[in-house]
């Protein structure tokens, strides 16, 4: 999972866009039955979030954007548990990623039923 800030660099097209213009991506992981709670895998801005942002696409990672939690994310220690200050943040991070997966378990299903009817005839 990846927090994703993006902004539209301001100025002369083609400029290189300055620290407030760059954007800023974290990358978390919770594995419910072995975590106290998310922790931060990585974060950082500029390059680096474009590169957490690139394995994220190449892993099927989902993306959310929140250009405020990502900020905040950007400022903890890697590896550590996300504060009880930003449980409700991340909550609606992991209830996105939750409705992708219903969302996709539903759409295999529905392949799945589609191909065995065109098998059966």
């Amino acid at each position: 999972m990846a927090e994703e800030e993006k902004r539209k660099p301001e100025g002369e097209e083609g400029a290189p866009p300055g620290p407030a213009e760059r954007r800023t991506a974290a990358a978390l992981r919770y594995d419910v039955d072995r975590d106290k709670a998310p922790l931060l895998l990585a974060s950082g801005r500029g390059p680096v979030a474009d590169e957490i942002i690139r394995i994220a696409d190449e892993n099927k990672i989902p993306l959310y954007e929140n250009r405020e939690l990502a900020n905040l994310l950007s400022k903890l220690e890697l590896d550590t548990e996300i504060p009880p200050e930003l449980y409700v943040l991340v909550a609606e991070v992991l209830f996105f990623v939750y409705k992708l997966d219903r969302m996709a378990e539903k759409r295999e299903k529905i392949f799945k039923r589609m191909k065995e009817e065109g098998e059966n005839k």
